[in-house]
């Protein structure tokens, strides 16, 4: 649907994994697009393969009507998470998607416990959590949301996502090199024209096919490009617990989820790293933070990058 250029340079240097100093915020973990975009017409009809129903540009994009294509494959999404609450409760569905798959710039909230996920907005709501970055639009709307929603919304929004099975959502690859990538206008990476480079000490997760990922289509999901070795150092991290205490510990058997402790298998590697660098810096202070602090506490980047890379990779 769009023309993407490669940017991958900050203050005029050109950005990869090993170039990142250690414990500053890894660029491909908290994407914030650094040049403008081409707007596609808002008319424009889209539609995804084997799907009769159609939307335009400008309905996929409203973010009070949320763009199902599928709506006999979930159970029937409450109000809340359908069509939110106007002017400044957006619909829940919007970015999470009807099915609570995610995408790599806000949460998989399919099957995640709903005492977890009420006690998640309520920390953004009183500033317990936050984030690391203040540039990323996917989060900062996430707060305002949680801030504007009420008690009885959040609990119903909850339940739903609750209830729902998660499913092999990320690819998850290891190479030694990548194709280039950019940040699109939604905070996430996607790839651009030219040679491959060094992945370096990078996850770049990226849409399976971007048109269909533009469009919403959730059934479309996305490829986890990560350092060769890197699944099988973290096997041995999440295993050990890294000097702290193994990660099952909490998380539970083949870690999916055990009481309100969230579920990380399949999960995103890129927000896992944004969570794991938001404990260790102090910014997510929330239910559970306690906990995080002595598992995150001598975490090193690449640490981070690996445990991340064999969670993503397991079966949820």
């Amino acid at each position: 649907m769009r023309k993407v250029l490669l940017l991958l340079v900050i203050c005029g240097a050109a950005l990869t994994g090993a170039a990142l100093a250690q414990s500053a915020l890894p660029y491909w973990a908290y994407p914030v697009p650094r040049h403008p975009w081409p707007q596609p017409d808002p008319r424009q009809v889209v539609h995804v393969p084997g799907v009769k129903k159609t939307f335009t540009v400008a309905g996929v994009n409203d973010r009070f009507n949320v763009p199902d294509w599928y709506p006999a494959s979930h159970p029937r999404m409450p109000q809340i998470v359908a069509h939110g609450r106007k002017p400044d409760v957006f619909a829940c569905g919007y970015c999470h998607l009807p099915n609570g798959q995610g995408r790599p710039e806000n949460a998989s909230l399919a099957g995640q416990p709903a005492a977890y996920i009420v006690n998640q907005v309520a920390d953004m709501r009183s500033g317990r959590r936050k984030s690391s970055s203040d540039k990323m639009g996917s989060i900062n709307a996430m707060m305002a949301v949680a801030k504007a929603s009420n008690d009885a919304e959040v609990k119903i929004a909850a339940d739903y996502f609750s209830k729902l099975k998660f499913a092999k959502w990320i690819r998850v690859v290891e190479t030694d090199k990548v194709q280039k990538t950019d940040i699109a206008q939604r905070n996430m990476l996607v790839v651009v024209p030219g040679p491959k480079e060094k992945i370096g000490r990078r996850i770049l997760e990226i849409p399976e096919n971007l048109e269909r990922t533009e469009v919403r289509d959730s059934k479309s999901g996305f490829i986890a490009y990560v350092p060769r070795g890197s699944i099988a150092r973290g096997k041995a991290l999440v295993e050990s617990g890294a000097g702290a205490f193994p990660c099952a510990a909490c998380h539970g058997p083949d870690y999916r989820g055990n009481g309100n402790v969230p579920a990380l298998a399949g999960r995103s590697p890129s927000g896992i790293v944004r969570q794991l660098h938001d404990f260790r810096a102090g910014t997510r202070n929330g239910a559970g933070a306690a906990m995080m602090q002595p598992e995150v506490a001598h975490m090193t980047d690449d640490m981070q990058i690996d445990i991340a890379a064999y969670l993503a990779s397991l079966n949820p």
